[in-house]
């Protein structure tokens, strides 16, 4: 499968988290352009359109957990939209027009979903960037916010229970206040970037790992790890040029300030690359 020139996309990613309004969706449905290089976005923004609709017409004045409720109605009641546990690693589940389709996806594309569908109807809501298991926030009067996790039919979660969702997904990561705390747009399409590019690694499939590498560098030129990433993926392509110019500025970056020892063995075994990587040039010209 060929993907949409990495170029074009990234210019179209930048101007969809650059509009207002749905610039989320918009993001999203770019990046899904990666598995699906023709997708045309509007039939999927139309079906979040009429979902928005539906919501609004259920939502009341009423509290945060009322029109929490609202939305669940809709989305896990009626629509029957639910975390897909069997095959969690199907690219499909990244990509919010074919979450719209199946009806199923991953914590953040459905997390997405959920935040879109608000807005439409009138709610905005913020996403929360939790370690292993992306979740929303609605916002209530008095600071008393509500933390939704949309991956479970919108289960609202306390405190105990977000601590407990960390141990299961992150055991080694210590709980904090600040784990909650709201993501921007492009923190949200990283992460859903992050997420594709290790899925295609582990598929082998290299050109799409290489785009949406490409895609992440365009929203943060100075990651050092994606350098790195992009650079190796270049090898696997034999783009022996293309690999040890990003290696290389990997080294550059990775080498500022004091290494760790992971540092220093991952700078290690990037220097021996090059040095391979120099050889095989040396040898074509």
């Amino acid at each position: 499968m060929t993907c949409a020139v990495p170029t074009a996309l990234a210019d179209e990613l930048k101007a969809a988290l650059d509009t207002r309004g749905d610039a989320l969706a918009r993001a999203a449905l770019v990046i899904a352009r990666l598995e699906y290089p023709r997708l045309d976005p509007e039939p999927s923004l139309a079906a979040l359109d009429a979902l928005g609709l539906r919501v609004a017409e259920r939502l009341e004045d009423g509290d945060a957990g009322s029109r929490i409720a609202a939305i669940n109605t809709v989305l896990f009641e009626q629509e029957a939209f639910a975390g897909d546990l069997e095959y969690y690693d199907d690219p499909r589940n990244s990509c919010l027009n074919a979450v719209l389709d199946r009806r199923s996806g991953i914590p953040i594309t459905l997390s997405v979903l959920y935040m879109d569908v608000a807005r439409r109807a009138g709610l905005e809501l913020e996403g929360i960037n939790f370690p292993g298991h992306f979740l929303v926030r609605c916002p209530a009067p008095g600071g008393k916010s509500l933390v939704v996790d949309p991956f479970h039919a919108g289960a609202v979660l306390s405190e105990a229970d977000c601590r407990r969702l960390l141990a299961s997904t992150r055991g080694e990561v210590e709980f904090d206040a600040a784990l909650l705390a709201p993501a921007s747009p492009t923190q949200i399409a990283t992460r859903m970037l992050n997420n594709l590019k290790r899925l295609y690694v582990g598929m082998r499939s290299f050109p799409q790992a290489r785009a949406a590498t490409d895609l992440l560098l365009s929203l943060n030129p100075a990651s050092a790890d994606d350098l790195r990433d992009r650079g190796l993926l270049a090898y696997h392509q034999s783009d022996f040029a293309a690999a040890l110019r990003d290696l290389r500025a990997y080294l550059s970056l990775a080498g500022q300030g004091e290494p760790d020892d992971a540092t220093r063995t991952e700078q290690a075994r990037i220097w021996e690359h090059i040095k391979t990587l120099q050889g095989r040039l040396a040898s074509l010209n």
